[in-house]
């Protein structure tokens, strides 16, 4: 068994530095190494099919969380299991559940919170 290349990644590793759902891209990326060389390609001068999974989806967890404007685990809590298209987002944003509502509330509280705790700490910290 030959070491992979230092140099290279795993096509689960570059889909996330892309941002996208892995099962959704072309077979040939999926069975693949990526090198760095061809992960800087595809982010300055992206083919079609990256430009059209960055649009229309399906998109992972992390970006449907942050489309969403709620955690992950807010989407698990609300039902939300796999990945999305922005249409189903969308959807989910005009219908407005009670669960989206919810968990956007809960969620704008964590992040008052920590940006709360955060100044705190920097009053704090040595000069």
């Amino acid at each position: 068994m030959s070491r992979p290349n230092a140099q290279s990644m795993k096509p689960a590793t570059a889909a996330k530095k892309l941002d996208v759902y892995l099962q959704a891209t072309p077979a040939e990326f999926q069975e693949n190494p990526i090198t760095r060389t061809e992960l800087t390609a595809l982010q300055a001068d992206p083919p079609q099919w990256l430009k059209d999974l960055r649009k229309n989806g399906p998109h992972p967890k992390n970006l449907v969380a942050a489309k969403l404007g709620v955690s992950i685990a807010g989407l698990a809590r609300g039902g939300v299991e796999g990945p999305l298209t922005t249409e189903q987002i969308d959807q989910l944003l005009e219908e407005k559940p009670q669960w989206l509502v919810a968990e956007r509330e809960s969620y704008q509280m964590v992040l008052s919170e920590q940006r709360r705790v955060k100044a705190l700490q920097a009053e704090r910290a040595p000069r």
